[in-house]
């Protein structure tokens, strides 16, 4: 159906017009992508049952990270140290849009956030954030940040994702975000599509602009 919107001129409606198809030729892309991606043979198994402690105190294993009737599990490493007075304010900022969102992709597959910070720190944030949706676990002492690319030999936090699948012959990495490290323009965007704060703003005449990032308060 074509559209038009109030006093637009002709010369508006050309360039939307232009500017739609390549919209369309970047979803087909994206869904090009995203079908190449659900084909991927089994990753590597586990390296081990890592055992992370909630932000409650409580002991709790990978594996039990996958509930009842579900097979896939997403882990975001958040950056975020025990030295740290406060996390990355982007992880955050991602953060704050997918805790509203954990509550309907949670119906169809599990999502924890690991960070290096102590499960006391992991307490206080959840609570000054109101992450009441988010399952927050403390990998202090364990090699989960290491060996799925959330930490660097020298501790520098990153923030991945990663995501795990389960079968009866047991767990295995599917896939993770590692767009971070592949040589680009220096804008690695490696998990943009879920971020609703670039996303809204590339939707606007300034974009996302350079100059301005999330803060945790303004």
């Amino acid at each position: 159906m074509p559209v038009t919107y109030p006093n637009e001129t002709a010369a508006y409606r050309s360039a939307r017009d232009e500017l739609l198809q390549q919209e369309i030729a970047l979803r087909n892309q994206a869904e090009r992508v995203a079908g190449l991606r659900r084909k991927l043979p089994a990753g590597g198994s586990l390296k081990e049952d890592f055992l992370f402690t909630t932000s409650v105190g409580e002991k709790k294993k990978l594996s039990a990270l996958f509930s009842e009737g579900k097979d896939v599990l997403a882990v975001y490493s958040l950056m975020f140290k025990p030295e740290d007075k406060s996390p990355c304010p982007m992880c955050t900022s991602l953060l704050d849009g997918l805790t509203g969102q954990a509550s309907h992709f949670g119906q169809k597959i599990d999502f924890a956030v690991v960070a290096s910070a102590s499960p006391e720190q992991l307490k206080n944030l959840c609570k000054e954030r109101g992450w009441d949706n988010l399952n927050l676990l403390s990998a202090k002492g364990t090699g989960y940040q290491s060996a799925y690319h959330g930490e660097t030999a020298d501790g520098t936090q990153l923030p991945m994702m990663n995501i795990f699948t389960k079968t009866p012959s047991g767990i295995t990495h599917f896939w993770g975000s590692e767009s971070f490290f592949a040589d680009t323009d220096g804008q690695p965007r490696h998990i943009d599509q879920l971020w609703p704060l670039w996303n809204m703003l590339d939707l606007t005449p300034g974009g996302r602009g350079t100059d301005w990032y999330p803060r945790l308060s303004y």
